[in-house]
């Protein structure tokens, strides 16, 4: 306890200089946990809402489907087993049959795909019910980032274009009965919806999906019929979970910046210290200190300062990231370019294991940092200390 009262009353007789060692320390501490929490709650919203639009429990693929291979997709489909129905009947699955086309709005084509779902389901939150619109027309529901790129409003016309099953072009208008706004990409960019059984009728195939998608809520999916792959979320968020691990390690370099130039400053504070004090030194051990608790005494020294570093930063961090999780932050337009489902605002997640794990890194470095430094003392002789003199 002596070693402890000596050791605070020594850093904070140092004044400015230990207060701005303080200052970066806490710096380095509110920014590691800005970060990471600003990733984790990206990273969870993500997942929640493309688990939500497309993914929910997970996936059945018909054995032939690839989605990064278009030119095979035409020909990925099959005949729903008769256990897939049954559960598409007691609304724990959802079929989705899905086709490459062409959409031509005032003369511009582009290549789409048409993707058919039930109108009823509620599996996933696409706002399917929309399809159940009355038109002349084939009903059909697309993403806002979709509507900008063809030049599409609601209520607007448009021609489609596919092959059936046999090969045979076919064309028909479809009318917009609604555009969804979602920041899950994968169900909005280049796709239409329309109604499963329309489109089933136009690819000229009964009772036919590409996948299936699980309700979020049974947690033991059954097995994968004959011909059909089980993919469970984990797989299908495979890209996004390497994208955060990546935007992770990337965002450690700044942190690990921050972190270095307070560790730096307290090496260099410890090393000056050691220097200037080499009369007290010797005056401690002469006086009957140990040199093991003369060593601690100055590792205490440089390790509070990561102490009073994380004191400082509770006190304007705290209320500051408190502000920031609860009103989130507002993402710039040019992030919707990168493909995934990034919300307009993302709310960072500060979790305890976040708290903790940044505590034990600061202070734990600090320690460290401190302790080489004081390698020296051991070495020191009583007699030469008390007269200035170096080893």
């Amino acid at each position: 306890m002596l070693t402890f009262k000596l050791a605070l009353k020594n850093i904070l007789g140092a004044g400015l200089r230990t207060w701005l060692n303080v200052i970066i320390l806490s710096i380095a501490f509110v920014a590691i946990i800005f970060t990471q929490g600003f990733i984790e709650g990206m990273g969870n919203a993500m997942i929640e809402d493309m688990k939500e639009m497309v993914y929910g429990g997970g996936q059945y693929w018909q054995e032939d489907y690839d989605p990064q291979n278009p030119l095979t997709i035409k020909e990925s489909h099959s005949k729903l087993p008769a256990e897939f129905q049954k559960m598409i009947d007691e609304d724990k699955m959802t079929p989705v049959l899905l086709t490459t086309g062409s959409i031509y709005v005032n003369g511009n084509s582009q290549t789409i795909q048409i993707k058919g779902i039930p109108p009823q389901q509620d599996v996933v939150k696409l706002p399917t019910e929309k399809l159940e619109t009355q038109s002349e027309y084939i009903p059909a529901v697309i993403g806002s980032r979709m509507a900008d790129k063809v030049n599409l409003k609601k209520n607007d016309l448009a021609t489609i274009r596919w092959r059936d099953k046999n090969g045979t072009f076919d064309a028909t208008d479809i009318e917009v009965v609604h555009i969804m706004h979602t920041s899950v990409q994968i169900v909005d960019n280049g796709q239409i919806w329309i109604p499963i059984q329309q489109l089933r009728s136009m690819m000229a195939v009964n009772n036919h999906a590409t996948f299936t998608i699980l309700k979020r809520d049974i947690e033991t999916p059954m097995a994968a019929a004959s011909g059909w792959i089980f993919k469970p979320t984990d797989n299908l968020l495979e890209d996004v979970i390497k994208m955060l691990e990546t935007k992770t390690s990337a965002s450690s370099f700044m942190y690990i910046v921050l972190l270095a130039m307070g560790l730096l400053a307290i090496f260099d504070t410890q090393v000056l210290s050691i220097f200037r004090r080499k009369k007290e030194i010797g005056t401690l051990i002469a006086l009957g200190m140990t040199r093991r608790k003369t060593i601690l005494l100055f590792t205490l020294e440089g390790a509070l300062h990561g102490l009073l570093g994380l004191l400082v930063g509770a006190i304007y961090g705290i209320p500051a990231l408190a502000w920031i999780a609860n009103k989130g932050f507002k993402l710039p337009d040019m992030m919707d370019q990168f493909g995934f489902a990034l919300s307009a605002r993302i709310y960072p997640s500060f979790g305890l294991k976040l708290l903790l794990m940044t505590t034990i890194l600061v202070l734990g470095s600090v320690t460290i940092v401190s302790f080489l430094p004081t390698r020296r003392i051991a070495k020191l002789e009583p007699t030469d200390a008390l007269q200035g003199r170096t080893q």
